[in-house]
C-alpha cells in the first residue's frame, strides 16, 4: 500500500500562525505552520508565539507569472549548480494568480465552501454549520473536523453525502490519511473548558470498518503526522511547553516506540526520514532532515521550515523560516538529499501540499487579503521541474479553500 504524508491535514496549536477557520492547520506552539485556507481564527487552546508581525499588503504586488505552456518570467534567477537534470527555468518564480492558466481540478481532496471535491468520491457537503479545519477521504467515507460550536471543541465527522450514516467522534484536532484512502489516523487531544490545552489525548487508527485506539495519558499537544508503512507517526510533548517528542505506533500494539528526532514537523510516506525544527526564535527557524531509524542528521537549513514531503520523499516542501503575518510570501521546493533549493514561489500563500511527485498545490491570494471583504483566491498547481503554474480552481471571492488528503 502506497501511503503519503506529504499532505498532511494537521490541526494542532503552533508557534508561530494561527489555524483557519476552513481546511486550516491548528499546531501546538513548538513549532509554527503555515495557515490553510482564506480567513485564519484560532481554535480553542490555541497560543502563537510573540513574535514581530509579518504582514503582506493587502494586494500583493507581484510581476506577470509563468504558465504551463507559456514563458517563465523575466525574474533573477539562482539556480544552483547542483540542481537536479532535467530542471529548467529560473529558481525563484514570481507569480501574479490573476493572470494563471485555466488548468486541471486538484486530483486530492480539497474544499470550497462547504463541499468537499476531488479524490476518489462524489462531492460531498459537510453538514451542519460550524467552521471546518481539515477534510479527507477514507474508502467510502469523507472525513471532517469540525467546531461544534459553543466553545464545545471540535469533533471528527465521518460521513457519505448521501445517507444518514454518520458517525461523530469527540476531540479531534489532527488527522491524516494515506494515498489509497484505504486507511486514516487522527488524534483527539484534551481541551480545557477554558479552551486551553490539556495532558492527554487518544490516538485512532482506522482501516477497513475496524478502528483501534492508543491512550497517550502523559502527551501534551499530541497531533498525527503520518500513516507509513504500517504505522502512526505522532509527536507528543513531556510538558506543556516542551519540545515534542517523535513516536511510532503499530495499530493494536500497547504501546508506542519513542524515535530519535526530536520536535519533528513532517514524516516521509515510508517512514524513513523526518523533518524536526530543532531552533525557533522571535526571527526565524532552523529545520533539519534525519534519518528515523538512526537520528542521523543528513542535512540543515535555516531559509525554510520544512512541513512535509512528495510522496517518493525526493522533494522537501515548506514555507519561510519566519512563520508569522496573514499569509507566507514563499512556498519552496528542496531536494531531500542535499538540501538543494529546487524551486522557490512568491506570492502570498495560506498552504501548500504535494499533489504528487512533481506538483505542488497551493491555496494562493490573488487581491485583497487580511481577512477582509473581497478578497480572492484560489487553489494553483505548481511544476517543480519547470517552475510553470497554472490554476487549478476558479478564482473566488470571500469563498474559504482548503487542501486535504
Amino acid at each position: 500500500m502506497k501511503q503519503k504524508n506529504g499532505r498532511l491535514v494537521v490541526l494542532v496549536a503552533s508557534v508561530a500562525v494561527a489555524a483557519v477557520v476552513v481546511g486550516g492547520v491548528l499546531a501546538y506552539r513548538q513549532s509554527p505552520k503555515q495557515a490553510t485556507a482564506a480567513e485564519a481564527v484560532p481554535l480553542p487552546g490555541q497560543a502563537s508565539t510573540p513574535t514581530p508581525a509579518l504582514t503582506p499588503s493587502k494586494t500583493p504586488v507581484v510581476p506577470p507569472s509563468i504558465s504551463p505552456s507559456g514563458k517563465p518570467p523575466s525574474v533573477p534567477s539562482t539556480t544552483p549548480s547542483s540542481t537536479p537534470p532535467g530542471f529548467t527555468g529560473p529558481t525563484t518564480v514570481e507569480l501574479t494568480v490573476s493572470k494563471l492558466p485555466k488548468g486541471r481540478e486538484p486530483q486530492v481532496p480539497y474544499l470550497v465552501g462547504r463541499e468537499v471535491r476531488g479524490g476518489a468520491g462524489e462531492v460531498a457537503k459537510v453538514p451542519g454549520n460550524g467552521s471546518i479545519y481539515a477534510v479527507g477521504r477514507l474508502d467510502p467515507y469523507v472525513l471532517a473536523i469540525v467546531d461544534k460550536g459553543e466553545d464545545t471543541g471540535t469533533e471528527l465527522v465521518r460521513f457519505d453525502g448521501y445517507s444518514n450514516d454518520v458517525r461523530r467522534t469527540a476531540g479531534v484536532s489532527s488527522l491524516v490519511t494515506t494515498e489509497d484512502q484505504s486507511s486514516a489516523a487522527y488524534a483527539a487531544a484534551r481541551i480545557s473548558s477554558q479552551g486551553s490545552a490539556t495532558k492527554g489525548a487518544t490516538v485512532y487508527a482506522e482501516h477497513g470498518g475496524t478502528v483501534q485506539s492508543l491512550k497517550v495519558p502523559n502527551g501534551w499537544n499530541v497531533e498525527v503526522l503520518a500513516y507509513a508503512n504500517g504505522k502512526v507517526f505522532y509527536r507528543s510533548g513531556e510538558t506543556e511547553q516542551s519540545a515534542w517528542n517523535l513516536y511510532a505506533w503499530t495499530p493494536g500494539a500497547a504501546k508506542a516506540v519513542l524515535q530519535k528526532v526530536p520536535a519533528p514537523t513532517a514524516v516521509s510516506s515510508d517512514g524513513r526520514i523526518a523533518a524536526s525544527a530543532g531552533l525557533i526564535n522571535n526571527t526565524g527557524s532552523c529545520s533539519t532532515i534525519s534519518e528515523i531509524a538512526t537520528g542521523k542528521q543528513l542535512w540543515r537549513t535555516c531559509d525554510n521550515l520544512i512541513s512535509g514531503f512528495t510522496p517518493d520523499g525526493a522533494t522537501a516542501i515548506g514555507g519561510p523560516a519566519y512563520a508569522d503575518g496573514y499569509c507566507s510570501l514563499e512556498q519552496a521546493a528542496l531536494d531531500t538529499k542535499g538540501g538543494t533549493l529546487l524551486r522557490e514561489w512568491k506570492g502570498c500563500f495560506h498552504q501548500m501540499k504535494a499533489e504528487d511527485d512533481q506538483h505542488m498545490l497551493m491555496v494562493a491570494v490573488a487581491s485583497g487579503g487580511g481577512g477582509d471583504p473581497g478578497t480572492k483566491s484560489a487553489i494553483i498547481r505548481c511544476n517543480i521541474t519547470n517552475g510553470t503554474c497554472e490554476l487549478a480552481t476558479p478564482i473566488s471571492t470571500d469563498v474559504p479553500l482548503s487542501i486535504g488528503d
